[in-house]
């Protein structure tokens, strides 16, 4: 049951995720990610990366609460909560924004719709008229854009 509970949760986060990054990074704390759409901060951090700091607490509180009586379902939520952040990592900021040199080469069409979309998102600097706010969902018009290619 609690490896379903950490599924359910991992899953749950992307809708949470397109919330967040809709209401709250476009939105009151937009003054945190600007510097990821617009680039102002040239090092290597971004006040953006304080987004990983401020989902983390959650994470460890939920964690640490849970281990306290026997690994119940809190620590479950919470490592669910910690696997989706590790894959946004990954995914998000080398895949995508490649801050670590590799994977830049892939056919797969899943990950090339997924960089797409993120592409577009990006196009807007400004904090109002974006779109693709989620992580992993990937819009149909982006998918059907490289799957089609790949099956010529």
């Amino acid at each position: 049951m609690n490896i379903v509970i950490m599924l359910i949760t991992f899953l749950l986060m992307e809708g949470a995720t397109w919330l967040i990054h809709k209401y709250v990074m476009h939105g009151f704390l937009w003054l945190l990610h600007k510097d990821h759409h617009d680039h102002s901060n040239p090092g290597v951090l971004e006040n953006n990366d304080y987004f990983f700091v401020i989902f983390a607490i959650p994470t460890i509180i939920l964690m640490y609460f849970g281990s306290l009586r026997d690994y119940n379902y809190l620590f479950f939520i919470g490592l669910g909560i910690m696997l989706y952040g590790v894959a946004y990592f990954f995914i998000h900021d080398i895949f995508i924004h490649q801050r670590i040199k590799i994977l830049s080469d892939t056919k797969n069409p899943y990950f090339l719709a997924l960089r797409r979309a993120h592409k577009q998102h990006h196009k807007h600097l400004g904090k109002e008229e974006g779109e693709c706010f989620g992580f992993l969902y990937v819009p149909m018009k982006y998918f059907k854009m490289y799957f089609n290619n790949s099956r010529k």
